[in-house]
């Protein structure tokens, strides 16, 4: 990891990727368990796993790792369950995959790698499965594709790339599938987007890019709110989002406290907790969120142990378990979320093995099987 860490200078400890909490459609519940997907950019590959529906523990899939490109940043899944996505960093393109519903097992998608721009950070599918996006951290720009939905190929938007910040290093898209953002971590800012539903194209929203902390490496999103990591002033940036324009503003009290530079944030798929890796602490801050206004309180017990240099935190989409990827310990620890506190409690086994310089880590759920 220290290659791509001395590229950016001491800038940046690591780059993020956006954990995208892509589900198959199930309710929020006990028995779907899923697959687990990690990008180790270290070994150029992307670790597989089942996830134990009621422990949440993690069981490496046959096959696993599969081969990505060169230093594969970050992983995706849409929200069908059915593709998988790969930011590869050093080889400026995307690795697509087709995902075996029963196995896990990943599959190249024909035509993979696709290109993207200079050195692709992060990836995300919206929530429709139509459109992927890739922040493309050399480049200053979005890469944007229309996806395939019977083959999982991409082809690229009219107009992609799309202008950003400065080292653009995440990009999310909100769950109504209206808007996206980036966080620029050298513009310490944030571009927000609206999205044309048909085309995928991207269109900056007034008032953007908006002011974040220092060095903002991580953005996310639930309805209302969207949250920023901020590597660089040890916190994370709260906004409210407009609904109509998809403007931010900042939460009142923001923004708030977290660990030694936090890398990576996500929000459980019910809105009511949010967690941060803190890459140089080496835990996990965990928060529950205020309904109303979007304020961030620390859970009592946070922050949680993680494993050496947390890159990446993901929650399942039943929003019992959270899995962050421990780059420097190239393992995965997996914990228990308690449904009414928020607090994190790690599973039986955690820490899971990973391959080289785990950076990405994302859940997919998987329905049960019909009844005949």
């Amino acid at each position: 990891m220290a290659t791509k860490r001395l590229f950016f200078s001491s800038i940046t400890f690591s780059c993020v990727v956006l954990m995208a909490l892509a589900g198959a459609g199930t309710a929020l519940g006990g028995q779907a368990g899923g697959f687990a997907y990690v990008a180790n950019e270290v070994s150029n590959n992307v670790s597989a796993y089942t996830i134990d529906g009621t422990t949440g523990a993690l069981t490496e899939i046959d096959g696993s790792p599969f081969p990505a490109e060169l230093f594969p940043e970050s992983v995706t899944v849409d929200p069908t369950g059915q593709f998988a996505y790969v930011a590869n960093f050093f080889s400026k393109n995307v690795s697509a995959y087709a995902i075996d519903g029963v196995t896990g097992t990943l599959a190249p998608v024909a035509g993979s790698p696709f290109p993207a721009g200079a050195n692709p950070e992060s990836v995300t599918v919206d929530p429709t499965g139509q459109f992927a996006y890739v922040a493309n951290a050399g480049a200053n720009n979005v890469s944007a594709y229309t996806i395939d939905g019977t083959t999982g190929a991409l082809t690229p938007v009219a107009g992609s790339p799309f202008p950003a910040g400065r080292l653009p290093n995440s990009v999310t898209v909100d769950p109504t599938g209206q808007f996206a953002y980036v966080s620029n971590q050298l513009s310490n800012n944030v571009s927000a987007y609206t999205i044309d539903g048909t085309t995928g194209a991207l269109t900056p929203v007034a008032g953007s890019p908006f002011q974040a902390g220092t060095q903002p490496s991580s953005v996310t999103v639930d309805p209302t709110f969207a949250y920023v990591a901020n590597l660089g002033s040890g916190n994370v940036s709260a906004y409210s989002i407009n609904g109509t324009t998809g403007a931010l503003t900042p939460v009142p009290g923001s923004p708030f406290p977290a660990g030694t530079n936090p890398l990576s944030v996500t929000v459980d798929p019910t809105g009511q907790f949010a967690y941060v890796a803190n890459f140089n602490s080496n835990d996990v801050s965990a928060y529950t969120i205020d309904g109303t206004t979007g304020a961030l309180t620390p859970v009592a017990g946070s922050p949680f142990p993680a494993g050496s240099n947390p890159d990446s935190v993901a929650v399942h989409p039943t929003g019992q378990f959270a899995y962050v990827a421990n780059a420097s310990s190239d393992n995965v620890s997996a914990y228990a979320i308690d449904g009414t506190t928020g607090a994190l409690t790690a599973v039986a086994g955690s820490p899971f093995p990973a391959g080289g310089g785990p950076s990405s880590v994302t859940t997919t759920a998987r329905p049960p099987p019909p009844v005949l």
